[in-house]
């Protein structure tokens, strides 16, 4: 029985480029593997044929001899023997599924060095510290000492985690990769090593002091810059200040995220600040000067214009917050509240009514509003 063109096998056409190969024997393999096609018994032979195809297909040099010759190119005097090595078609097929398994999981075995092995020093780890400071301190920036729980590099020896100036050795069952492959049937599979734990060293001494880890947990205080202007959820970054690195590896990154405290007096959005100031009835009538509080501490005199009701508001430019990186500063909105008089005397309340009796006339919004409610009504009864 003649073998089925491999083009055909994969469902391309002869003029595919090396990325359509790729991808065709990806879906080929997901769709006929044994596994996913228990019933259907020539899933396998299809299977085996795709991985064939595909190992011819995939070399660029197989790929010219076979679109010159066929498949004879591969059998009796042609020379190559079969793509699988004399072995059935099979020999090789391992290798082509491993590289559409790399191509889908990644490279497990990590960047590889010179002769094979790689660096195993392991970065440290980057800490999270969450600081809360006042507006006052948001206001004027300030510097705090912090104290942070972490790792540090082993003194005792010098961060290697060998003792007395030996150094780790390169593992012999990874040969310092760190992983370990396994032919298991058609696929390649990647484990950590078992005898360095994926470190790609052993060391036959660890340092008595962090017991080979090459970092000791510590305790350390550092003083951190807190800028003017910062609000909740600004982040500072202190380069090298993180978790020590495994075995010599480089420290990681400490962030700072700011939590800024409610104050009693202002609110705050963005730069701007909002001020509720209380103001009696008498000066919201007629008019007058009052002092409110700063951010930076002073005050500022504002003058309330006669007949000023409850939520108009006043700004103060340039007196709200600093912007974190320079530009100016927001403003400060002072809001009026018109306060109305408690625990009058007869005295007060004699006076009062005799007010509303002479300024009927005298309320805006109130007579705008019975106006509307009188035609309200009115359109009901129609």
């Amino acid at each position: 029985m003649s073998k089925r063109d491999y083009y055909e096998t994969l469902g391309i056409t002869k003029g595919a480029s090396a990325d359509e190969i790729k991808k065709a024997y990806r879906r080929k393999a997901k769709e006929l593997h044994p596994d996913s096609n228990r019933d259907n018994p020539s899933a396998e032979a299809q299977f085996k044929d795709a991985g064939e195809a595909y190992e011819v297909l995939k070399d660029a040099d197989k790929k010219a001899a076979y679109d010159r010759y066929g498949h004879a190119a591969f059998e009796g005097g042609m020379g190559g023997g079969r793509p699988g090595g004399g072995m059935g078609g099979q020999g090789d097929f391992g290798s082509a599924f491993s590289d559409i398994f790399d191509d889908l999981f990644g490279n497990m075995g990590g960047q590889r060095g010179a002769g094979g092995g790689r660096n195993r020093a392991q970065r440290g780890n980057d800490l999270r510290y969450n600081l809360r400071v006042t507006l006052d301190e948001a206001f004027a920036g300030l510097q705090k000492t912090i104290t942070v729980p972490t790792s540090v590099g082993c003194d005792s020896c010098n961060g290697t985690g060998a003792e007395g100036g030996s150094k780790p050795q390169t593992c012999p069952t990874c040969s310092g990769m760190g992983k370990v492959r396994a032919q298991q049937g058609f696929f390649t599979v990647e484990r950590t090593c078992p005898t360095c734990n994926g470190m790609g060293q052993t060391i036959k001494n660890p340092c008595h002091n962090c017991h080979g880890a090459g970092r000791v947990e510590k305790e350390k205080s550092l003083s951190v810059n807190i800028p003017a202007g910062v609000e909740t959820g600004t982040r500072i970054r202190l380069a090298g200040e993180g978790e020590a690195g495994m075995r010599g590896g480089p420290t990681g990154d400490l962030y700072i995220f700011i939590e800024v405290r409610d104050h009693d007096l202002f609110e705050r959005e963005a730069n701007h600040l909002f001020c509720r100031v209380p103001v009696s009835m008498a000066t919201a009538a007629l008019g007058g000067d009052i002092e409110v509080p700063t951010i930076d501490g002073g005050r500022s005199r504002v003058k309330i214009p006669a007949g000023s009701q409850s939520g108009r508001q006043m700004r103060l430019r340039s007196k709200g917050m600093p912007a974190l990186r320079g530009g100016g500063a927001g403003d400060m909105f002072i809001e009026i509240a018109v306060e109305t008089p408690v625990n009058l005397t007869s005295k007060q309340k004699e006076l009062l009514r005799e007010f509303e009796e002479l300024a009927s006339d005298n309320n805006p919004q109130g007579s705008s509003f019975f106006d509307s409610v009188k035609s309200f009504w009115d359109s009901m009864k129609g």
